[in-house]
């Protein structure tokens, strides 16, 4: 009898050390989730390589093994607190989410190879650097580069129909972090 609790104990410490292993978060990583390019999620922990390289990093429990992705193989990404859409190999971090997305340029995968078998391909990219903020209307897949010189153009084109948006983007005399503001009014007005 004396042992049979015994065992029962030490096994119940042994499920309690693993299930303990298992919850702690990997040095450097965040709890996050992505989206591949075909749709299907993968959730875990990441090491964010978003700015150096256009990529994240998930951990396996083991913190041995890892698996590399590239900005062009996912569509989106959510690691922590903080969202991320993928566009030509490039990470957006998500502001405002709606039918406009407003959106700032983490990283510029410009000129990194994608493969194509053994076959190096480099894309383009998008414009902008990082920290650049840009509309992006998802229905359309349209991206545009919003900064002082372009801002009444993008506006003017974005927010067409919803007068209180344009008036908002007016009144903010170039500040385009702040464009945020006339986003969530425009999408207020127009839900999907």
């Amino acid at each position: 009898m004396k042992i049979l609790k015994m065992l029962s104990s030490a096994a119940f410490i042994i499920a309690a050390l693993n299930a303990g292993a298992q919850t702690e978060v990997p040095k450097g990583s965040s709890k996050g989730s992505i989206m591949l390019s075909d749709s299907s999620i993968v959730s875990g922990y990441f090491k964010d390589k978003i700015k150096s390289n256009a990529s994240v990093t998930l951990l396996a429990d083991d913190n041995k093994k890892k698996k590399n992705y590239d900005g062009s193989d996912l569509l989106a990404a959510e690691i922590g607190d903080e969202k991320f859409i993928c566009i030509k190999g490039d990470f957006f971090k998500v502001i405002n989410d709606g039918k406009l997305k407003f959106l700032q340029k983490e990283s510029d995968a410009s000129a990194k190879p994608i493969y194509n078998g053994n076959q190096a391909i480099f894309a383009n990219g998008t414009p902008g650097a990082p920290g650049d903020y840009f509309i992006y209307d998802h229905t359309a897949k349209q991206l545009k580069l919003v900064n002082r010189k372009s801002v009444s153009a993008v506006t003017a084109e974005s927010f067409a129909g919803c007068e209180e948006a344009i008036t908002k983007a007016k009144s903010l005399n170039g500040d385009v972090a702040r464009l945020n503001e006339a986003v969530e009014i425009y999408n207020s007005r127009n839900k999907n």
